[in-house]
Order: structure tokens, then C-alpha cells, then sequence
């Protein structure tokens, strides 16, 4: 292997090393409720889960002792994203499976889903679940949409994981130095789920559901510790304290930063907010006039249920009030919701879809594509856009990357719709529910659970990874390992 290439990898599995030493400690965390909830027969899954995360770590920490962390660049830092995540994916998964509750292939999109913040389970009746096991699926969300870049850049990496940050598609660094923007953000975001734990409790939750929720609202991810989501609480206070925090997780981070500071002149200039405001009243709007005497009773009923699921729906949290499978003969809602999930929240927030951003860049590609055409031909026209405390002009880099990675989610969407449609489900059930797992939504029409075919599983499974790590990241990581393995092939072709 050329030395270039020898050094890379190892830079890499550096980094993996530490992860898995990290997320050994993880498992064991769901142990406190296992303790505190007297559920001893988990404690043997989590363990053994613990464990081999350990032993992981220490073959990798063996092989290369050396402790200095290299610059990681955008391509190692695609190739540590994909490794680890997969990694991380399948360690989660074993716990449901050495707990007998689920075969391998289920405990892998339940891990899936909650790592990708999606919701979507396999699970027919989590309120018969062990406490540590709800538990462990609400802490894998909340970890999911903090990000692993979030995680290894606050604990591991210092300023040398700028590429690593990059990588998971982050661009708010908002402030110099990445190591301390990861634990700004990861300050903010264990402050909200305080306060929203609290909120919740107050507001009619008992501690443990509060915990859950909180965690899971704030990471627009959406498991619930009750069959029927937040409708099983019947509380107009709890559903206006969880739209509050899955609207704090679909905000970007940037924003946050940007309120803390009292920076009102940048809030003012961010487009998404405004943009998700306006999607949100618009859509509730729509939903309440197609479906008052319908689908709801009164109006009250309907601006409740319809405001709850449209918020839900483009934040990507995936809680509902409403049993979705009655709206298959309400079009115009199945139509908007799909529409929302696929729209998204803001970028570098836990929520999933295109997301605004993009959005607000096509936009105004539009604005200034009608702009250049009557204005005289040797005119400058710059337009600016605001994400977080940063000024950026339009420029093709940005209006690349926007309609890349929103063609590649439509046609995603089309592919995967058209894959659930093959398995027998009506069109209308199998476009909205990959929507909603390749926007990592997670509401359902009924597709999901435990006995759908390992076709349509699996298809599902893609669709929360890729929407969730947003193509870019698993295209760069495969096209350098193939272009690597190409080089050595070729090397030893000519050594020969």
C-alpha cells in the first residue's frame, strides 16, 4: 500500500478506535433504568453489546498505537462518517437482539430508525417493552440527531476534524474553532432536553415518559413510549409543549447560536424560519378547510389535529394525534404531508428532507435567473443569504449543491415508492411511507411493523440511511475507497 494511502487509513481507524471506546461507554448508560426499574435480564444484552464495542476498539488501538491526531479531510471524513455509522448502527441493533425481542434484520431497522432520527418500528406494542429498552431507543435518537460528527468533534477530535464536521454535511462551525462549536451545540441541545423534560412533566407526563419524549421531540425523532404517540395523552398542554421542542430541534443550530447572542439583525435575515412559519400556516390552513366535517368534528378539533401533524411532518419528528391510516381516504392530507416531510426542517438541524436552506437557494436562483434575464447584460447582481450569524452571496457552489442533493432525494423517493408498490401496497400507502423514511419522519400508514416482507424492510433501511446522511456523504466515501483499492491494484500490477 503506498505510504500515502497507508497513512490515511490509519488516520481513520484512529478515529474509529476512539468511536468504539466512546460508544462502549454508551451501552452501558440504559443500565441505570435497567437498575432503577428492576429489569436484570437486560443487563446481559447491554453488556455483552458493551463489550464487543471494547474489544473493537482495542484490536484497532493495538495495531496503531500512535496517539497524534492527524488533519482529517472531507474524504477521510466521508469514509469515517459511512464506517462508523454503520458500525454504530449495528452495535445498537445487538442489544434488541440479545434480549430475544427482535431478530437481527428487525433490530437493525430499529436501530436504523433511531439513529437516523426516523421513528418509524417494527415494534407492535412498545408500551410491553422493558423500560431500558424504550430508553435505550430514545437515547439512540437523541444521539442520532446530535450527530456523530457532533459526538467524536465535542469528545474525541480537536480543530483537526474540520473534515470530519464537513463530511456529516455541517457547515455551522459557529465559532472558529470546531472542537468548541461541537460542545456549544451539545451544551444547547442537553439544555433544551432538560428544560423540555421538565416542561412535559408540568404539563402532565410522568418523569420517564417526560425524559423520552423530550429526548426524542427535541431530536425530531419521534419513538414514543405509547402505542399511539402523543394521542395517548389527550392533552392540548403536552401537544403544545412537544410542537415547541420538535420546532427547537427542526431549527439549525446556527440559528440557536444566533438568538443566544441576541444577534436580531441575522434572525431577521435567515430565510428558513420564516419559510417553515409560512409552509406551516399555510398547510394547516389547507388541512383544516378540506377536513372540517370530514375528518374533524369542529374547527378546534381541526386546527389542533392538523396543526400537531403538519409541525410533526416538516420538522421530520414523526409524532401523531391522529390514527394516519383514516386520512388514506383524505388525499389532500396524505398529498400535504408527504409534501411536508419530503420539504424538511432547517440545515444542520436534527431534522431531515431537502431541507429549507436548499429550499431558499433554489428560490432565489429563480429570482436571480428572472433578474439576469432583464437587466442589462453586463450587470452585477449579487444576492445574499443568512444562515445562522453568516453572510453568503449565491454563487454556483451553493446552487450545485442544492439541486444536487434535491434530485437525488426525488429521485430516491421515486425509486423507493415504486420498490414498496412492487410488494403489493397501494401507491398512495407506499409513496407516503418512503417519504417519511427517507425524510427520517417516521409516521405510517400502516407499511411498517414487524411482519412486512425483508424486501420492503430493507428498502425502508436504505432510505433512512442515505436520506439521513444526504447521498453526498456515502458517494464520496465509496468513490475513494474503490479509487483506493483501484490505486493499489494498479500499483501492484506495475510492480509486477
Amino acid at each position: 500500500m503506498p505510504s500515502y494511502l497507508r497513512a490515511s487509513y490509519v488516520v481513520i481507524l484512529k478515529v474509529m478506535s476512539s468511536f468504539l471506546m466512546l460508544f462502549s461507554l454508551i451501552l452501558i448508560i440504559p443500565l441505570v433504568f435497567s437498575l432503577f426499574y428492576r429489569e436484570p435480564s437486560m443487563v446481559p444484552a447491554f453488556l455483552m453489546a458493551s463489550a464487543l464495542s471494547l474489544v473493537l476498539s482495542l484490536v484497532l488501538r493495538t495495531k496503531y498505537r500512535s496517539t497524534k491526531m492527524d488533519v482529517i479531510t472531507s474524504k477521510e471524513g466521508a469514509v469515517i462518517v459511512l464506517f462508523c455509522w454503520l458500525v454504530a448502527i449495528f452495535l445498537s441493533a445487538l442489544p434488541y437482539t440479545f434480549a430475544r425481542i427482535l431478530s437481527l434484520s428487525r433490530a437493525i431497522f430499529e436501530a436504523t430508525s433511531g439513529w437516523t432520527t426516523t421513528g418509524l418500528t417494527v415494534i407492535a406494542n412498545v408500551e410491553s417493552m422493558p423500560k431500558t429498552i424504550l430508553f435505550w431507543r430514545s437515547l439512540t435518537q437523541f444521539l442520532g440527531g446530535a450527530g456523530f460528527a457532533i459526538i467524536v468533534m465535542g469528545a474525541i477530535i480537536g480543530p483537526t476534524g474540520l473534515g470530519l464536521y464537513q463530511a456529516e454535511g455541517r457547515v455551522d462551525n459557529i465559532v472558529p474553532n470546531i472542537k468548541y462549536s461541537a460542545r456549544i451545540i451539545m451544551f444547547v441541545y442537553m439544555g433544551y432536553a432538560g428544560v423540555g423534560t421538565v416542561a412535559l412533566k408540568i404539563a402532565g407526563m410522568d418523569f420517564f415518559d417526560a425524559l423520552n419524549h423530550s429526548l426524542t421531540a427535541l431530536a425530531t425523532g419521534g419513538f414514543s413510549t405509547k402505542n399511539n404517540s402523543i394521542g395517548s395523552f389527550n392533552s392540548v398542554g403536552i401537544e403544545i409543549v412537544t410542537m415547541i421542542l420538535m420546532w427547537l430541534g427542526a431549527t439549525g443550530f446556527g440559528i440557536h447560536y444566533a438568538f443566544w447572542q441576541r444577534n436580531w439583525q441575522a434572525l431577521k435575515k435567515n430565510p428558513e424560519p420564516k419559510q417553515m412559519a409560512l409552509f406551516t400556516a399555510t398547510s394547516v390552513t389547507i388541512l383544516t378547510a378540506a377536513g372540517l366535517g370530514r375528518i374533524f368534528p369542529t374547527a378546534f378539533e381541526g386546527i389542533r389535529r392538523s396543526l400537531f401533524q403538519v409541525v410533526s411532518a416538516i420538522t421530520g419528528t414523526g409524532f401523531s394525534t391522529s390514527d394516519l391510516k383514516t386520512w388514506l381516504g383524505f388525499p389532500p392530507g396524505i398529498l400535504v404531508l408527504t409534501i411536508l416531510m419530503l420539504l424538511g426542517g432547517c440545515m444542520d438541524s436534527t431534522s431531515g428532507g431537502v431541507k429549507q436552506y436548499r429550499i431558499a437557494v433554489m428560490l432565489k436562483t429563480l429570482v436571480l435567473s428572472v433578474k439576469r434575464f432583464v437587466l442589462p447584460r453586463n450587470a452585477v447582481v449579487q444576492v445574499e443569504i443568512w444562515k445562522g450569524n453568516n453572510k453568503r452571496y449565491l454563487d454556483d457552489s451553493l446552487i450545485r449543491e442544492a439541486f444536487l442533493v434535491s434530485s437525488l432525494y426525488v429521485i430516491s423517493f421515486i425509486a423507493g415508492s415504486v420498490i414498496l408498490s412492487v410488494y403489493g401496497y397501494r401507491v398512495s400507502e407506499a409513496i407516503f411511507e418512503f417519504a417519511s423514511a427517507l425524510a427520517g419522519v417516521g409516521l405510517s400508514v400502516g407499511i411498517t411493523g414487524y411482519s412486512m416482507p425483508n424486501g420492503a424492510l430493507w428498502t425502508l433501511i436504505t432510505g433512512m440511511f442515505l436520506g439521513r446522511l444526504e447521498f453526498l456523504v456515502v458517494i464520496y466515501a465509496i468513490s475513494k475507497i474503490l479509487k483506493d483499492i483501484s490505486s493499489i491494484t494498479q500499483r501492484q500490477k506495475t510492480a509486477m
